[in-house]
This record gives C-alpha cells, structure tokens and sequence, in this order.
C-alpha cells in the first residue's frame, strides 16, 4: 500500500511482530493442529512436527521474510514482481501469479469459516445451543446454520449469510485503512487479547482435573499424557510424517503469499532474521503449548481418549464446533467460556483472513496503481461474490476441495519453486547475504546448507509422496459422489479462472518492469 505514491512502511517493531504473527496464526493453530495431533497418535506426532519445523519451517520463514524485504526494496509488495527481481525470466513472474491467485482462492472458503466463529461466540454469549446433550443433535445444529438442513434452530442459511457479510465488513475496514492504520492496529488489538482469551481458557482446563469420578482414566493430566507419551511405533507410518509437515505450512502461512507481502513493508535494512525466527516460535507457542492445552485435554477429560480420537477423524469442525459445545454446557460458567474460546478462534483467524486479502491489495496498488478503497471494495466484492457459491454449495465438498489444492499441494508447489528461484537461480551467497542483512542474530551456518539442499529436497519429496497417496485419486475425482462433481469441478474453473486473470495482469503491467 502507499500513501501519496510512497509504499507504507511498518510504524513500530512490536506492530510488525504482531501483524506478522497474526498472519500465521490463525484457525490452524487452534482447530486444524488438534485435530491433526489427535487423529495421528497423539505424541507420536509431535515428533515428525518438531523436525518439520526445523526442517520446512523456520527455514522457508527466513526466505519468505528476505524475498519480500527484497521485492519491498524494489517496489514490488507481491511474488510475481518479487520473483522476477530475484530472476530475470518471464517464467519467474508468472510462477509468482501463485502468490496473487492461492490466497484470493484460500481466503474464498476461510473467510466463511472464520465467520462462523463470529456466530458462534454470539450464540454462546445467549446460550443458543444450550441444551443439546449429544453429539449427533450439535452435528444437526451446525448443518442447519449452514444451511444444508433444517432443524429447530435454522431454517435456512440466512443466519450464516449475516455473519458471513459482517466478517466481510470488518476485513473491509481494515484493509481500506491501510497497513499501519488497518493491518497494524488489528494485529496490536487483536493478538493480545487472544492471548489473553488462550491463558484464560488453559488455566480453566487445568483446574477440571476429573470431571466425572466415574471415569478415573478421562482427566486432562489423561489427554496432556496422551499427547506428550508418543507411540513410537506410529513414526513408521507415511501419513503422520505428511500429516505433520503439512500442518506446519498451514500454520505458518508460508507458501501462500501473505508472508512475502507483509515482508515487503520492512524497511530496507530492518531485520528479518530474528523478527521472522520470533515469528515462527510465537506461531509455535499458540499452536503447541496453548492450542494442545484446551480442546484434546478437555476432550479426553469428557470423552475419553478412544472417543476423542474418534471424534479428530471427523474433521477440524467436529472438535471445535461440535464437541466444544457438549463441553461448554457442563462447566460452571458455560457461556462465558464459551464465548471465549469462539473469541479467540475469531481474532485468531481476523488476522489470517485480512493477511489472505492483502496480497491482491498490494498488487493492485503497487503494480495497476489503484486507490486503497477502490482495491479494498474490488477484492471484498471478489470474496463476496465467489464467496456465494461456497455458501450455497457446502454440502458438495467444495471448502475440502480449495483446501486440498489451495492449503495443501498449492502450498508446497509454491515454496518448492519459490526456494530453487532464491537459493539455487538468484544464488545461495547472495541469497544467505540477503537474510543477515541488518540482521539482530547470527543464523547458524547450518542453516545455508539447510535452505539450499534439505529443504528444497523436503519439499520435492512431500510433494512426490502427497501426489502418489493422494493426488491422482483427487484429480481424477475417484470415490466422489456423481451429485458432487460438478461442484467440484465448478471449484476447480474458480481456481483456474484466478490464476489467468492473475497471468493476463502481470503481463500486461510487467512490461514497465525493467
């Protein structure tokens, strides 16, 4: 963003690390990582975790946050200019269409769902689900505000639709108002009262111990146990390794093109070594020590491990919107923590989803030359208007199908063709001096033979194995209901439709690049 023909640039250090950190953390860390460790055997997945952090994931945090400190220093705020500076090749600037057309596409269905968290901290706040006792009843209370059935509780979608355009209202507010005034203010809002929201809540789990005496074995000192005692047995099974890696691009937002966007706004010189190290730890924090301290702990507590793990194979919505719920109804002051966990959900994805939208912002400011508020209302009115048939068209699994190619092979792609271009085409001593620039920590040394050879190879290999479990079964839509075809393929033309838009702009505002 500029103001009066000048790129903005971050007002404060504690501005950045908040907004940066905003930007990975996000529903992921709450919902999704749950979820993931509780479906792949617990404390066996913490393992396969921890390497892929260190292996994928503070590595390509350092190249993202060098790559767009360099597009920044250049004028570019997005990966198709960006790449392009890094290699002069037009091949660079249409791969870098990936970092414009992924997070409009990511932000199409997050948006959605980071609006139901909106909802459902008001129907906690005046108890609207209180009262269902079984899962299956809060299974029908979630279909039937999204408008797939009708219950009770919701007739149609109406009720979703209005939080839905209330979400969209407020990433509007933000993003017109710029990236200090808008982006920054949220994130210093918004983090710390998620962190307060995340304490609150852990020390809430910790003081339930046993809840029902009756049950011995369900306590949460039973599901911490369970999530720290890894079976070893598990770390010779493929898909927690995939599982694994996986949530570690989810979480840290790396390969979407936020991180590169938000790095542009650095100021020349500014580190990036230690602001994009205390980034990735800060996102690991909220994912591994308050994130695995509330919903598996308390799930266990409640259902046991078997039913938990049970209730984790069902998806991210179950635990979070489901079993949640149950739970909130049998503690002393229900609503309120309630109301909180659905808080905290929220401002952790607000921050996600005004990260998503930004790329398409800066493009359009840096490279076409629009007005703040005209980019801003062009790209709600994108998210609003593709957003509807996500709306209408739940049911048909279109929200998995943008996560798969967006928030899954997408991701990896990216980042693969992002690192070849900046260690091995750019090349690895520029690139290395590039990262200590105005450094503020000395980067072990390790670490350049790691970003050159481990982790593009990490990279190939997930994307290989990820292709051969998974890929081809999706692409060809094997064991999908013919009702849900062409919805699916519909999601598919949206993605494609983006991506070409993407290429046919930065063809034509690239020819003033020199």
């Amino acid at each position: 963003m500029s103001v009066n023909g000048v790129r903005e640039v971050w007002k404060s250090r504690l501005g950045l690390i908040m907004a940066m950190a905003g930007n990975a953390i996000g529903l992921g860390n709450f919902l999704r990582f749950p979820v993931q460790a509780a479906a792949n055997g617990g404390g066996a997945f913490m393992i396969p975790y921890f390497v892929a952090f260190l292996v994928v994931g503070i590595p390509m945090m350092w190249v993202e946050w060098s790559v767009g400190r360099f597009g920044g220093k250049h004028g570019h705020g997005t990966t198709p200019g960006i790449l392009y500076r890094l290699w002069k090749h037009p091949a660079a600037k249409y791969i870098g269409v990936l970092g414009i057309a992924a997070p409009v596409a990511f932000a199409l269905y997050y948006s959605y769902v980071q609006s139901w968290t909106l909802a459902y901290s008001f129907f906690s706040l005046t108890g609207q689900y209180f009262g269902i006792t079984s899962q299956a009843e809060m299974g029908a209370f979630l279909s039937s505000f999204q408008g797939v059935t009708e219950s009770a509780y919701f007739s149609s979608v109406a009720t979703a639709y209005i939080f839905f355009l209330i979400n969209l209202g407020i990433v509007f507010w933000v993003l017109s108002r710029g990236v200090v005034r808008g982006i920054e203010t949220l994130a210093k809002f918004a983090m710390p009262m998620l962190l307060i929201f995340a304490i609150v809540l852990v020390a809430r789990v910790l003081t339930l111990g046993t809840p029902d005496p009756a049950f011995p074995d369900r306590s949460v000192m039973a599901g911490f146990a369970w999530i720290w005692n890894p079976d070893l047995s598990r770390l010779t099974e493929g898909g927690v390794w995939l599982a694994a890696a996986g949530q570690i691009f989810f979480s840290l937002g790396i390969g979407i093109g936020s991180m590169q966007c938000y790095a542009s706004y650095v100021r020349a010189r500014q580190d990036v070594a230690l602001t994009g190290l205390t980034t990735s730890m800060s996102n690991g924090f909220a994912e591994v020590v308050l994130g695995s301290s509330i919903a598996i702990p308390v799930a266990v507590a409640f259902f046991g491990v078997t039913a938990t793990e049970a209730i984790a194979t069902g998806g991210a919505y179950d635990l979070g919107f489901q079993s949640m719920p149950l739970i909130f109804q049998q503690l002393p002051l229900g609503q309120f923590i309630g109301t909180l966990w659905f808080g905290l959900l929220f401002f952790a994805g607000i921050t996600s989803t005004v990260a998503l939208t930004q790329p398409p912002m800066a493009f359009l400011q840096d490279e076409m030359g629009w007005p703040r508020k005209k980019a801003a209302i062009f790209v709600i009115s994108c998210l609003f208007l593709f957003g509807n048939f996500i709306v209408f068209n739940i049911e048909h699994g279109v929200i998995n199908e943008l996560d798969f190619w967006i928030g899954t092979v997408g991701l990896v792609v990216f980042s693969f063709f992002e690192i070849i271009i900046f260690a091995w085409i750019f090349g690895m001593d520029k690139a290395w001096e590039e990262i200590n620039e105005g450094a503020a920590i000395r980067i072990p040394r390790i670490f350049y033979y790691m970003i050159k050879y481990v982790t593009p190879a990490s990279l190939a290999v997930l994307l290989v194995v990820w292709t051969y479990q998974a890929g081809f079964d999706i692409l060809l839509l094997r064991n999908v209901d013919p009702v849900d075809i062409p919805y699916l393929l519909i999601t598919r033309g949206i993605i494609v439709a983006l991506i070409l838009v993407g290429v046919f702009q930065v063809r034509r505002v690239s020819k003033n690049w020199k």
